[in-house]
């Protein structure tokens, strides 16, 4: 990652920003009677300034959340030794090969196409990422993500036909709608596929989703600020 240049943003605290989200899970993890070390932050970079990214960055945080492909290649041109990245928003079939070579998470597995050709450059890296499959709770239609009545089938054709490791689930709830159903329904279809990771929860709602088992939130604004 490039240095950033002295701008405005530079007045950003990220290590106060940082420790002020750090001691929100905490207590939601402890209210839900969980170990906070049990939930993770990542921090979502999407259109942020880089001089904030790299506050974060030299605060001591090492888990970062893209939601493109290209905008990933262009903030971690010189990525920092430990970082770990994921790939948290839709993932484009002709982006495939980028993304699996780049990320060490993908969240967003959603579609059959997708599992062949994510399946096809495993076998030609030699490795794979870590794969979450994305569940469109609300069935929004402009929205990714495999309907909930269609998870376990498709989860299990994933390990089946194309032999992935599926290791979590991944939800954005509708906006309009309370989202502490839409964690627990993610919960319920993770549980009976013996999956143990879920992605849920954001700036307005990651203490509800902590409640319900989320194993690591997307926090972006009340990280970073406004964009």
């Amino acid at each position: 990652m490039t240095e950033a240049p002295s701008s405005p943003t530079s007045a950003f605290d990220a290590g106060a920003a940082r420790a002020a989200i750090l001691a929100r899970i905490a207590a939601a993890a402890r209210g839900a009677g969980r170990d906070p070390a049990d939930v993770a932050l990542t921090a979502v970079a999407k259109q942020q300034p880089e001089a904030r990214i790299a506050a974060v960055v030299a605060a001591g945080h090492r888990v970062f959340g893209e939601n493109r492909v290209q905008e990933a290649l262009a903030h971690w041109r010189e990525r920092p030794e430990g970082l770990e990245l994921r790939l948290i928003g839709p993932l484009q079939t002709n982006k495939a090969r980028e993304a699996m070579a780049f990320f060490d998470v993908i969240e967003t597995l959603d579609r059959p196409r997708l599992a062949e050709t994510l399946a096809r450059e495993a076998e030609r890296l030699g490795r794979c990422p870590r794969l979450f499959v994305e569940v469109n709770t609300g069935e929004e239609p402009q929205k990714s993500g495999v309907a909930p009545r269609e998870a376990d089938a498709f989860i299990a054709r994933c390990r089946a036909e194309f032999r992935l490791p599926i290791e979590g689930l991944m939800c954005i709830p509708p906006v309009e709608e309370p989202p502490g159903p839409h964690f627990a329904l993610t919960a319920k279809i993770a549980a009976r596929n013996g999956l143990a990771e879920l992605s849920m929860g954001m700036s307005a709602d990651f203490e509800i989703a902590i409640r319900f088992g989320a194993t690591s939130v997307r926090i972006g604004t009340a990280l970073f600020g406004a964009r």
